[in-house]
């Protein structure tokens, strides 16, 4: 790991409700749309460095209701044989002990509002934050509860504007929340002219407006001429090129975020690029939607 460089902001917290006891800050960030196979692919060697990039599946199939899953400290999950789903829940929530360092963390530890943030802030002095890329997750939904800041970025495909305004302070520990469009439709970095990403008919300014943001759907096999297999398969590629340029960015965050913090790699659910005939996400059944990438560990 690189060697972290602090940035620090004033140790002042505005109505505490519990001392900071959390030991580690904690970042969890959210690929929009990402594939697992996009990220073995892409073979990024920064993200790599963080642990074993494990297959995972998501709890559901967009980003809304798959980011409420993920803020009550449900995780992607593996799919185990012969399991009761209790004790996988009562396993998968004991590994927060070592994400942040205090031990004694069971899913009943949420009670009673069962919604993470607000349990890092009440009950372990943590201060959280959350940015992110999608529209249907701005500051005025549900999702915004328990958070000291919550931010919709100006650009949906931005995370290295993320990155910079990313303040930690010795005073408590932070939780940051980072959902990154980079790998969500239409596949775009933040040098590439808007006037060249790839446009689907009927569909145009998809983060400007909420009514097209679920851009998936079942590919017509006579109809409209965007959906050819050569496309498709430069759509899939920008995808791996996305995650390719987010590698260096990652490499960005190791050098500004202090040591004894622990950073989660997923994506909210994945993303479809012709297989049985299906593009995007959404209201869509295909394991491809829920199958997504999951890699963590702990900057020293």
């Amino acid at each position: 790991m690189t060697q972290a460089k602090k940035k620090t902001e004033s140790p002042v917290r505005k109505n505490p409700t519990a001392e900071p006891h959390g030991k580690n800050n904690y970042i969890v960030i959210i690929f929009d749309s990402c594939r697992h196979d996009t990220m073995v692919k892409a073979r990024p060697k920064t993200i790599r460095m963080l642990g074993k990039l494990e297959r995972r599946f998501s709890y559901a199939s967009w980003t809304a209701p798959s980011h409420y899953n993920l803020l009550s400290g449900l995780l992607p999950h593996s799919s185990p044989k012969n399991v009761f789903a209790s004790e996988y829940y009562k396993k998968d929530f004991l590994k927060y002990s070592e994400r942040l360092g205090v031990q004694g963390i069971e899913f009943k530890s949420l009670i009673p509002k069962l919604y993470f943030p607000s349990f890092l802030k009440e009950s372990l002095g943590y201060r959280t934050h959350a940015m992110v890329s999608l529209p249907v997750l701005n500051p005025k939904t549900i999702l915004n509860h328990g958070f000291d800041s919550f931010r919709l970025m100006p650009k949906h495909n931005d995370m290295r504007a993320m990155v910079r305004e990313m303040r930690f302070t010795e005073a408590a520990p932070s939780f940051y929340l980072l959902n990154v469009g980079e790998t969500h439709y239409p596949y775009a970095l933040p040098n590439e002219p808007e006037e060249n990403w790839p446009r689907i008919s009927g569909v145009h300014g998809v983060f400007k407006h909420l009514d097209d943001h679920v851009v998936g759907g079942k590919l017509k096999k006579n109809g409209d001429k965007f959906f050819n297999e050569a496309q498709l398969k430069k759509l899939r590629g920008r995808q791996v090129d996305a995650v390719k340029y987010l590698d260096g960015v990652v490499e960005q965050l190791f050098d500004t975020v202090p040591k004894n913090t622990w950073i989660t790699i997923t994506a909210d659910h994945g993303e479809l690029f012709g297989e049985d005939g299906f593009f995007g996400h959404g209201p869509i059944n295909h394991e491809k939607v829920f199958e997504v990438p999951f890699i963590e560990g702990k900057i020293r």
